[in-house]
């Protein structure tokens, strides 16, 4: 994964000091109701569409940019999932960073899915009841995704 020009430079200034970023991930379900995943590139491991918008950029334009970059499939923004700040987490090279994600729910438009980028190693449609092994991250996502409840929150302490 590429870390985008912009963190790149507040980075030289802040180091590896622990930094809040946005995160936005796209659930995105086609007619038949199976969700797009992609196996990544860096882990191996089957995950859910998202990534980091860019300075000014706005969630749903950010969720709709990401999946057509990693899968060539179009998507319009239904409505948001949740909003969730993640655990803080430091990276190998010493950076540490705490991303607040927001997830959105997306429909398929158009477009086939395949690998368009080098973030992904395969891309594909699977079955909401036939998910590959995937973390909880991903599932709590599509869970929610799947309802017409309102917006999930982490619950207070």
């Amino acid at each position: 994964m590429a870390t985008p020009d912009w963190i790149r430079d507040v980075r030289a200034l802040a180091g590896h000091q622990l930094m809040v970023m946005p995160g936005v991930t796209a659930i995105v379900f086609d007619d038949e109701g199976r969700v797009l995943l992609g196996r990544r590139s860096d882990t191996g491991l089957w995950a859910v569409i998202g990534g980091i918008p860019d300075p000014g950029e706005q969630p749903a334009a950010c969720a709709v940019r990401e999946v057509y970059e990693e899968t060539a499939v179009r998507c319009v923004v239904e409505r948001v999932v949740l909003v969730q700040a993640l655990e803080p987490m430091r990276y190998p090279n010493g950076d540490a960073c705490q991303f607040m994600d927001t997830t959105l729910r997306c429909r398929a438009v158009g477009g086939e899915a395949k690998v368009n980028d080098d973030e992904s190693l395969e891309v594909g449609w699977f079955a909401v009841d036939a998910l590959p092994d995937m973390g909880e991250f991903a599932l709590l996502r599509i869970k929610q995704a799947m309802g017409d409840g309102p917006t999930w929150f982490e619950p207070m302490p």
